[in-house]
């Protein structure tokens, strides 16, 4: 299968061709037909499957064939990272159109809002927003969304985690109520069937099973002590002089601090990335890493989805993320496009269970690695959950109910 198999649009067709896209996707071949009929649809796909070209090829191809100049399609994100990264892809595909399309996000200065304010108020065709920063539009009352035919909700499930279920809700308000709605989800829980029950029109549903990491990434992890872990990395670097791209993934903004003043203090070239930085600032601190210019990046898991990173060599996972699934997001920044790359898990006591997780959702044991004696002891492997989380679970079983296990004692006793 091929685009032209699609009947899209001459000048997508070009553009597909220029941007070096060839063969379609599961989630495309499945997904741009239904939304070319105009049916609303429900997917769940995950970072890397080319769902964002799955709902952008349709919905410019109708856009160009009746353009309007008005604003037709809004698609809410979690992130201002995504919205930017989607702006950028609507702008490769309708290179050739006469579309547009503006990223809103907060985090800017005054100049960005003004150039917001304008695109809304007097339309632009497509409009990529977070949640929070478009509600700030709404409540000054000048957007104008009477002439939406598309809404589209991209990593749905991440929006929900981040609490703006009750944005979302309210958003929606504002649209007309006939319209097509997308939604787009790397994991399905009944939050997200919620939504989608009140959102969604007798949609196609459309499941993409979540991919392992590339055949190409070796996966190891390192059992280390807390304090023995800022050391380890330094070394790991340091072990590989030829190595132009690593990134790091730490749970905390105060982690990120820490491991990339120590990283410095060692000679690294590296930087942070996270919430602190404006806007402006984390652009240019990804363009560096981008281009190598920065040979280490720093981060928290606001760039394991949706950011779109070539070419990186390690990633290092100097916390174990919270949800296996994470752990498939952040490693697949590496190893793309048939390339080869390494994954590495920093594993304290208190995190084995959570790789024993992760082994369990890819089907595939890790190479579990003892740190360098000089740098100090490892920790048994011993994947049992931390005391307080094993006591709360079962208490809570044996109560019936959830967290059941931490009561008030009574009185006199």
């Amino acid at each position: 299968m091929t685009f032209n198999d699609f009947g899209l649009n001459e000048t997508l067709l070009e553009a597909i061709n220029y941007l070096g896209f060839e063969t379609p996707t599961p989630i495309q071949q499945k997904a741009i037909g239904p939304i070319m009929k105009g049916r609303d649809l429900i997917g769940s796909a995950q970072t890397g499957t080319g769902k964002t070209a799955a709902f952008l090829l349709p919905i410019l191809n109708e856009l160009v064939e009746e353009h309007e100049h008005v604003t037709g399609t809004l698609i809410i994100v979690p992130t201002r990272e995504l919205a930017i990264q989607i702006d950028q892809h609507v702008q490769g595909f309708a290179y050739f159109t006469p579309v547009e399309s503006i990223p809103i996000y907060g985090g800017g200065d005054g100049l960005g809002w003004e150039q917001q304010k304008k695109a809304l108020i007097s339309g632009t065709d497509i409009i990529v927003a977070t949640p929070g920063k478009l509600i700030s539009h709404l409540n000054m009352g000048y957007v104008k969304f009477d002439k939406v035919r598309h809404l589209i909700l991209d990593e749905a499930d991440r929006m929900l985690d981040m609490g703006f279920f009750e944005d979302i809700t309210k958003i929606i308000t504002y649209l007309p109520k006939e319209r097509q709605n997308l939604m787009f989800s790397a994991t399905m829980p009944p939050k997200i069937r919620q939504l989608a029950k009140q959102i969604l029109k007798d949609p196609v549903e459309i499941s993409i099973a979540m991919s392992k990491p590339a055949e190409g990434v070796l996966q190891a992890a390192y059992l280390v002590y807390e304090a023995g872990k800022v050391k380890l990395i330094n070394r790991l670097i340091a072990d590989k002089p030829d190595v132009q791209s690593i990134l790091i993934f730490s749970s905390t903004k105060k982690k990120v601090f820490e491991i990339v003043r120590s990283l410095k203090r060692h000679g690294h070239q590296v930087e942070g990335i996270s919430s602190d930085l404006e806007q402006h600032e984390r652009e240019e601190v990804l363009l560096r890493f981008k281009s190598k210019r920065t040979r280490v990046l720093v981060a928290t898991d606001v760039l394991s989805r949706g950011i779109d990173i070539k070419e990186i060599n390690i990633v290092i996972n100097y916390d174990a993320p919270n949800d296996a699934e994470d752990y498939v997001h952040r490693v697949g920044r590496t190893a793309r496009a048939d390339a080869t790359g390494i994954a590495i898990t920093l594993i304290n006591e208190e995190d084995m269970y959570k790789l024993q997780s992760i082994e369990e959702l890819i089907e595939q044991e890790i190479l579990k690695l003892p740190i360098p004696p000089d740098i100090g002891d490892s920790p048994k492997w011993n994947p049992r959950r931390p005391t307080f989380e094993r006591n709360f679970r079962s208490r809570s079983n044996k109560s019936g109910k959830k967290g059941g296990g931490f009561r008030k004692p009574r009185k006199g006793k």
